[in-house]
């Protein structure tokens, strides 16, 4: 060292890094949770553009399987110019959503997006959830095409509990998007380890007919969550 120049010494090099610490212990968390909250956000805009493209999609009756004119519901392949909606023989042209959606998971028939993990279900007969493909639209239930015509729901959770996302939101035909806090008993979902099933927000068993529950009314939803307008 030249003489005349002082460098740090081993205190003052502490104190630094001890300030350090304490400015990333602040900073941490709130960037954590500026993340999850930027991640529902969006969540909840993609379900609402879910529901517009599925409006739009039924109203064209590009998707009439049954022939009665009266157009039906569909997946997201065929929301996405995938895969032709069912029984018909091209696909849409320009697709109702995004090209994301067509990046279904090969097993669960999911789509991955700014940290939510997103499962459309439509009506399989007496109104089950049937949900998609892992390759895409109707999978081995077969959709009810009468019933299509009316009802479908679409989940979102993070694709990590309490990283990516807390809670939980759905949407169907109604248009109004629900959410819990995925704190519930039968709740903690996460990725694909555990998704909520087609039924989860609704007051039947098996039956997206049914009413969804609204603050427990008019009865407890099927996952025991408490489902509330989302905000």
């Amino acid at each position: 060292m030249v003489r005349g120049q002082r460098g740090f010494t081993l205190i003052e090099l502490l104190i630094v890094i001890a300030i350090i610490a304490i400015i990333a212990s602040i900073a941490i968390p709130n960037l954590l949770s500026a993340r999850v909250s930027a991640n529902e956000t969006s969540a909840i805009a993609t379900l609402r553009n879910i529901s517009s493209a599925q409006a739009q999609f039924q109203s064209s009756g590009r998707g009439d399987r049954d022939g009665d004119g009266e157009g039906e519901y569909g997946y997201f392949a065929e929301l996405s110019g995938l895969l032709p909606p069912r029984g018909a023989a091209n696909v849409i042209t320009p697709p109702a959503l995004s090209g994301v959606f067509q990046n279904l998971d090969a097993m669960f028939g999911v789509v991955t997006k700014s940290g939510f993990i997103f499962q459309m279900f439509l009506p399989a007969a007496a109104a089950a959830p049937a949900g998609e493909a892992g390759g895409g639209g109707e999978g081995a239930t077969a959709v009810d095409d009468n019933l299509a015509e009316g009802i479908w729901s679409c989940y979102a959770w993070p694709a990590v509990n309490q990283n990516t996302g807390n809670r939980v939101f759905m949407i169907n035909q109604s248009g109004d998007v629900l959410a819990t806090d995925n704190s519930g008993a039968m709740q903690g979902y996460s990725g694909t380890t555990t998704m909520p099933a087609g039924d989860a927000a609704y007051t039947q068993a098996n039956d997206i007919s049914s009413p969804v529950s609204i603050n427990g009314v008019p009865a407890v939803a099927n996952d025991g969550g408490v489902w509330r307008p989302a905000n």
